[in-house]
C-alpha cells in the first residue's frame, strides 16, 4: 500500500511525502532515482545502522552513523557533520539525507540548512515518532545544556519517504513514546483546519488493537491522519507566528522535563504525554473544559498506558526556570496551550505565580 501527501509552502516550495510498506528494494531504488547525479552524505542511526544496511543500498564511505539519543544532538555531532560533508566535497547541489528518528532528522536538517547556506535534504524517518512530527513541517535543531532546541532554523525537506516496515523491529516503548506525540493530534483536531473532520480521537479509541498490533493498513491510515493535520498547520504558518504554536500542546513541561533529567529519564512522547495531562488537569480545575471531556481524554492518554504525572518529583522553581528559557516564552510569563473546548486548545500566557500553582492543583 501506498499513500501520497502533497506539502505546498508556497507558489515556489513543496514537496511529497510517501508512506508506503513497499520493500526495502524498492525503497533503495526510490531513493537513487530522487539523489540521481548528487552526493550524498547519509546521516544514519547508529541502530538502524545495526539493523539495517544491509537492506540499505548506501556506500559506506558516504555515511555519518549517528550516537543515539537526544544528548548527542548537540554542536560537536553538528560540527563533524559538516566536517565530513566537507571531506565527501558536498557542494550546493548535493544532498544530506537523515535516516533515524527525530535526533537524526533534527541535526540532519540544521547541518543541511546551514551548510553553504543550504543543500537539499531528505528525511527517511524510522520511528513513529518521526514519521509523524519532527520529519514534516521543516523545523530543524540542536540542543543546549540550558535546553531543547535552542538553536536551529526553519527548512522544508525535499521528499520524505516514511515506510512503516521500519517499524516491524521498534521496542514497544519508544513505539508508544510515537502514541505520546500521536494522541496530541486527538486533542487539538478542530484547531488544525483540515478540509473536513477525520473524527481522530474516535479512531485512536476504536482502532487500539490493530494500532498495537502494528496492522499496516491501520498504521499507514494513523500516520496519514497525523500528516494531514500537521500539513494544514504548517501550510498556514510555516515559522509558528501564531497557529502552528498548537502543535506545541504538551512540550511546554515536556521539553522541561526532557531537559531536567538531561534527556535520560523520559523518551519525548513520554514528556509530552505527561505535559498534555498536565494542562488539562489545570484546565478542568479551571473549568475551561467540561468533566465528559476531561475524562474521555484522561481515559485515552491511559488506554496507550500514560499515566498521571508525579508534580512532586522535581524542584518545581527549577523547572519553571527551565520553561523561562523556552524560546515561546517573554522570561516573564510562560507560554502553554490549554484545551478549552472538545478537541479545541488555545495559547495562553500564564505568569510565574500562576504556573506555581499549576503543581499544586
Amino acid at each position: 500500500m501506498r499513500q501520497n501527501l502533497e506539502v505546498r509552502i508556497d507558489e515556489n516550495r513543496g514537496y511529497n511525502i510517501e508512506i508506503s510498506d513497499s520493500s526495502f528494494e524498492r525503497l533503495n531504488r526510490d531513493i537513487a532515482e530522487f539523489t540521481k547525479g548528487q552526493k550524498r552524505l547519509v546521516i544514519i542511526s547508529k541502530k538502524v545502522y545495526k539493523l539495517y544496511f544491509q537492506d540499505l543500498n548506501f556506500d559506506k564511505e558516504e555515511l555519518f552513523i549517528m550516537p543515539d539519543g537526544e544528548q548527542e544532538k548537540n554542536y560537536k555531532n553538528y560540527l563533524k557533520i559538516i566536517n565530513k560533508a566537507i571531506k565527501l566535497g558536498l557542494s550546493r547541489k548535493d544532498v544530506i539525507i537523515a535516516v533515524g528518528g527525530g535526533v537524526v532528522g533534527d541535526i540532519a536538517g540544521f547541518a543541511a540548512s546551514t551548510y553553504m547556506r543550504g543543500i537539499d535534504f531528505i528525511q527517511i524517518p524510522t520511528t513513529l515518532l518521526a514519521a509523524v512530527d519532527s520529519s514534516v513541517g521543516g523545523k530543524t535543531a540542536i540542543d543546549l545544556p540550558e535546553g531543547k532546541n535552542i538553536v536551529g532554523s526553519f527548512y522544508q525537506p525535499k521528499k520524505v519517504f516514511i515506510n512503516i516496515n521500519f517499524l516491524n523491529t521498534l521496542e514497544k516503548r519508544q513505539f508508544l513514546s510515537g502514541m505520546g506525540e500521536i494522541l496530541k493530534y486527538s486533542f487539538i483536531e478542530n484547531n488544525c483546519g483540515y478540509s473536513s473532520p477525520l473524527y481522530f480521537f474516535e479512531f485512536l479509541t476504536l482502532s487500539y488493537e490493530k494500532i498495537m498490533e502494528k496492522e499496516p493498513i491501520t498504521i499507514i491510515r494513523l500516520i496519514e491522519y497525523c500528516l494531514r493535520m500537521k500539513i494544514s498547520v504548517v501550510e498556514k504558518d510555516e515559522k509558528e507566528g501564531g497557529l502552528r504554536k498548537v502543535l506545541n500542546f504538551g512540550h511546554t513541561l515536556g521539553h522541561a522535563l526532557e531537559t531536567i533529567t538531561k534527556y535520560k529519564k523520559y523518551t519525548h512522547g513520554e514528556a509530552v504525554a505527561y505535559g498534555m495531562r498536565f494542562v488539562f488537569d489545570w484546565a478542568y480545575n479551571k473549568e475551561y473544559i467540561s468533566y465528559s471531556y476531561y475524562r474521555h481524554s484522561i481515559e485515552l492518554l491511559e488506554k496507550y498506558g500514560f499515566k498521571p504525572f508525579e508534580k512532586d518529583m522535581y524542584d518545581v522553581d527549577k523547572l519553571i526556570n527551565i520553561m523561562k528559557k523556552d524560546k515561546k516564552s517573554d522570561g516573564k510569563n510562560i507560554t502553554f496551550i490549554i484545551p478549552n473546548d472538545k478537541k479545541n486548545v488555545a495559547e495562553t500566557q500564564l505568569s510565574l505565580s500562576d504556573v506555581e500553582r499549576m503543581f499544586v492543583i
